[in-house]
């Protein structure tokens, strides 16, 4: 309305556009992430509208194309990782926003599959294993007991 949101649309195409010398490449998501470590969760609270953006400015496409294939990079590391090390809450405050569309979105996507396929997946298979064990230790011992007792013992 008062044009707030353009110019803050404005700020974070140039924050995160990938630029480029002979010397290195500058993408200004680790400077925005050291500022605002909470940047997601403030977009999706102040301006939803804002969130696509955010995220497209974290995929970069080739603009050649080979095989009728294009080259595509993902930075998903502000999203996995904080500034300590630790896990990120970024991908849970994409969740508690609840739009379908920006968890669809592929930089959403990737982080998911990454942290299912590579951490989550081996320890929800390890607990449905031990409770699929338990359930079967918990019958067969049912019916032992129901065929103990039935017969007088």
């Amino acid at each position: 309305r008062s044009g707030s949101l353009e110019a803050s649309k404005a700020i974070l195409v140039d924050l995160l556009t990938i630029r480029a010398d002979r010397d290195s490449y500058y993408f200004g998501a680790d400077y925005l992430f050291e500022r605002h470590p909470d940047i997601l969760r403030r977009l999706s609270l102040d301006a939803p509208g804002l969130l696509p953006t955010f995220l497209d400015g974290f995929v970069w496409r080739s603009r050649n194309t080979e095989n009728g294939l294009r080259r595509v990079n993902y930075w998903i590391k502000h999203f996995l990782v904080d500034a300590e090390g630790n896990f990120a809450q970024n991908i849970e405050w994409l969740v508690a926003h609840g739009d379908p569309k920006l968890i669809c979105h592929p930089v959403a996507a990737v982080a998911v599959d990454l942290v299912w396929n590579n951490v989550a997946f081996r320890t929800f298979l390890l607990g449905k294993t031990w409770f699929l064990f338990t359930t079967i230790i918990f019958i067969i011992s049912q019916s032992i007991l129901t065929h103990a007792t039935s017969t007088g013992g």
